[in-house]
């Protein structure tokens, strides 16, 4: 098989324990691309958490793409304008807030530009997802009315037992509005309804005329595996979650050991 698309997850795929791309691995994809495949950075980062890998891989250069949000926004790099974008009703805000407000210790957080919204308190997840996206963070005294612009989506940060336990809670009440999930057991996602990876690949590849079949995925978390499911090879990193490595077609090596390199060398060269 020919395959003309790249879907890339960032944290623990793409980029290694330090966070960064190595530099072998860098090379390879620019390679790629000049050779006319397409990169897709797909991440529930924000968008500015995704752009400074973008232009590290001149994804603009070579009419790449970036989806972010877990897919809610989708962006062509050669025009730096949305292909798809949706976002939260606002209705969900203010209830989805007081839900998280009776657990202890969780914190809400959004985006706004480059910074990080905090809703509630600061905890060590929220620090964590500062650092992965290297936005710092503005603690607001009124969460709810702050949100006054399109949201694409919500992170609830906090320990993997009481995100465990707020979960199915969110998922009964707001089954029909939101898609609710953990991209990592310390991070609970909250998402405009049917967003998801696959769902956003498949209105990018039915706009520029690909099939699931031209595409491989690769991931290592929870919020992977749809599109690791839905590509035509779907690819999980040796040190992916087992479930991920149970829905992939190929396991390639560790983010600390050029896994995207490795699959880059078995199937696109």
């Amino acid at each position: 098989m020919k395959y003309e698309m790249l879907v890339l997850d960032l944290d623990g795929t793409l980029t290694n324990s330090r966070k960064e791309i190595t530099p072998a691995t860098k090379q390879a994809l620019i390679e790629i691309q000049e050779a006319g495949k397409k990169v897709v950075l797909a991440s529930g980062r924000p968008t500015c958490g995704v752009v400074p890998l973008a232009k590290e891989l001149e994804l603009d250069r070579f009419g790449s793409y970036i989806l972010s949000f877990n897919g809610a926004l989708i962006i062509d790099c050669a025009t730096n304008k949305p292909i798809y974008n949706k976002t939260l009703p606002r209705e969900v805000i203010a209830p989805i807030f007081e839900y998280t407000k009776n657990y202890p210790g969780l914190d809400i957080i959004s985006y706004e530009n480059d910074c990080v919204i905090s809703g509630i308190k600061v905890n060590e997840y929220t620090e964590k997802e500062m650092f992965i996206n290297k936005m710092p963070v503005k603690e607001v005294d009124n969460f709810v009315e702050y949100l006054d612009f399109p949201v694409n989506k919500m992170l609830i940060p906090g320990e993997p037992a009481v995100l465990e336990k707020l979960m199915p809670e969110l998922k009964r009440k707001f089954h029909s509005l939101l898609n609710i999930y953990r991209s990592e057991p310390f991070f609970l996602e909250i998402m405009p309804q049917k967003i998801d990876k696959a769902n956003s690949l498949q209105k990018l590849l039915n706009s520029i005329g690909l099939t699931a079949n031209s595409m491989i995925c690769c991931g290592d978390g929870f919020n992977d595996v749809s599109m690791i499911e839905y590509a035509g090879l779907g690819v999980a990193m040796e040190n992916a979650q087992p479930i991920v490595k149970e829905h992939a077609d190929f396991i390639t090596h560790s983010n600390d050991d050029d896994g995207i390199l490795h699959v880059i060398n078995t199937f696109m060269r």
